[in-house]
Order: C-alpha cells, then sequence, then structure tokens
C-alpha cells in the first residue's frame, strides 16, 4: 500500500472498511481515509497539507477528521480548508486540541470510541511526542487489527521526544503498555510519515529503544 504526494493514493480492501493512503506536503505526512462499505461514511487521519489533493481524495464527501497530535505539519495547511469545504466533525486528544489553531468539536480521552457509519475507532492515548496525541485502533471483524500511530511509532522507533528523557520514558511506557502488551504481532502500523509496518516487525528492537533513549 503506498502513497504519493498528488497521485493516486494506495487502498486497502477489508472486508468492512476501506483504508486510503496518501502523502501530502514537504513532510510527506501520510493522511489516511478511511471508508464504510456499508454506509459510504468516511473518516479522515491527518488533513496535513495539499487541501486539493485531500478533497479529491474524499471526493468532497467527509464525516470526520481526526488529527493524531497538535504539531503544525499535521493541520496547519489544509484542515481548516478541508472541514470548511465538508462540515466534517473534529476530533483530536484533550490535551493537544488548544493547540491546533482549527476548532475541535470532541475532545478525545483514552478508550474513547469514534463511530463513523458502521466502524468504530478506538481511541489510545499516547503522552510523549506531545502531551495529548492519540493512536485508532481499528479492529477487522475479517481480519488482523489496524493501528494508526501519528508521530508516536514508526518503524524503527518511537516518535521524537526532543531530548527529554521524561517524555521519551512516558512515550515508551505508553507505547509498550498499551500497544505491543495489548496487540498480536499481525497489527498493521499506520504511522504519520513512511512506509507501514507491523508490530512482530518492530517488537524485538523495542529493549533497544530504550537503552538508546530515542
Amino acid at each position: 500500500m503506498t502513497g504519493y504526494s498528488g497521485l493516486a493514493p494506495g487502498v486497502r480492501e477489508l472486508s468492512a472498511l476501506t483504508i486510503g493512503k496518501v502523502s501530502v506536503g514537504p513532510g510527506d505526512n501520510n493522511c489516511y481515509l478511511l471508508r464504510c462499505r456499508s454506509t459510504g461514511k468516511q473518516l479522515m487521519i491527518d488533513a496535513a497539507s495539499e487541501p486539493d489533493v485531500l478533497l479529491d481524495f474524499c471526493d468532497r464527501r467527509l464525516d470526520a477528521v481526526v488529527t493524531t497530535h497538535q504539531h503544525w505539519d499535521h493541520w496547519e495547511h489544509a484542515l481548516a480548508v478541508v472541514v470548511d469545504a465538508t462540515g466534517a466533525t473534529t476530533y483530536a486528544g484533550a490535551p493537544d486540541a488548544p493547540g491546533i489553531a482549527v476548532r475541535t468539536d470532541v475532545a478525545l480521552h483514552d478508550g474513547d470510541a469514534i463511530t463513523c457509519g458502521a466502524f468504530e475507532l478506538r481511541v489510545i492515548r499516547l503522552t510523549g511526542h506531545t502531551p495529548g496525541g492519540v493512536a485508532l485502533l481499528y479492529e477487522d471483524p475479517g481480519g488482523h487489527p489496524h493501528l494508526f500511530t501519528g508521530d508516536s511509532l514508526f518503524p524503527g522507533g518511537l516518535g521524537n521526544t526532543f531530548g527529554d528523557s521524561g517524555a521519551f520514558a512516558c512515550l515508551f511506557d505508553d507505547v509498550e503498555n498499551k500497544i505491543f502488551d495489548r496487540l498480536p504481532d499481525d497489527t498493521w502500523v499506520y504511522p504519520g510519515h513512511g512506509r507501514d509496518t507491523t508490530l512482530g516487525t518492530e517488537r524485538p528492537a523495542l529493549p533497544e529503544w530504550r537503552a538508546r533513549g530515542w
């Protein structure tokens, strides 16, 4: 599943859900579009940049937009335009919402559920990259879990904690306890930038990540 700025997005077809992925902007931010196969309802994760590309991506029909965390590259250049054009409901982690200069309609907390059409995403709070970053878990009834991690978990390591050892320890503990300890190895991971991975691919490196502190 691949996505390139301004080109046709990659698509993954699940039994009840279609997942689209496109990379936008100078930071190659990943934007994901989840479409309910039974109702046609659509949810976007991180409307980051290139609003015209994102509006084409969703055919100007959008019910919800979730911003995974407050860093400007995940919302500044497109979120307001996309929301104004579609009327989508906006979601973000409660501690991060004040740092996003677009109104957050629904402030998210750990364990919350977001329902869009017939599918549901579970909110997993991950603190460290930002105070209120969230990951979003989709439990595919016909397959393995799918996890959208924003900038908190990537292939090869955690998100940047900017040299703050306390923030790193908090993020590592959250990722280990709430994700690796609870979800199986075949969980597919969709990060905020770059390629996808699985928990099984990354799990053996956890001790190395903790030891190096980033």
